[in-house]
């Protein structure tokens, strides 16, 4: 697919400077200098067509309140998808995947509360085929935010 000099500016924007309001697409539309139906029919298009992945937004979770960190799994692999599921059933699990190497599955972990992190990362622990956790919380924060600017 061909980007136009619409799409760059789209996608530019999106990267960004998503306006968070009730109606961000029309917000966008007039920045563009044209509509908002022609912004959700470009967002619909660019995202079929495998431009655009995701348009969300970043908070920062500790002025939230939240408390997060990065758990290493050792699971058995005939138990990986089970438990892959079952913490995909939290709703602070934020990332879930596989990986290479004696520590095969790893998450991301949100909870409102400590004691809510350690009462999940315990259920996990006891999950048939779990072998050994790694809860690796930072020290310091890292903050990656990449965006590409499209000419």
């Amino acid at each position: 697919m061909e980007l136009t000099a619409f799409d760059k500016d789209l996608l530019n924007l999106l990267q960004g400077h998503l306006p968070v309001c009730s109606r961000p697409f029309a917000k966008l539309a007039r920045e563009l200098g044209t509509e908002e139906a022609v912004v959700l029919q470009r967002v619909q298009k660019l995202k079929a067509d495998g431009c655009l992945r995701r348009i969300g937004t970043f908070f920062d979770s500790n002025r939230l309140g939240y408390h997060g960190t990065l758990v290493a799994l050792k699971v058995a692999p005939e138990h990986i998808a089970e438990v892959a599921d079952v913490i995909n059933g939290y709703p602070g699990a934020t990332h879930n995947y596989e990986r290479e190497g004696k520590y095969n599955l790893w998450f991301t972990l949100l909870t409102p509360s400590e004691q809510q992190e350690k009462t999940i990362i315990s259920e996990v622990r006891n999950l048939p085929g779990v072998e050994d956790v790694l809860n690796l919380k930072a020290h310091k924060k890292y903050k990656i935010n990449v965006q590409f600017q499209l000419q």
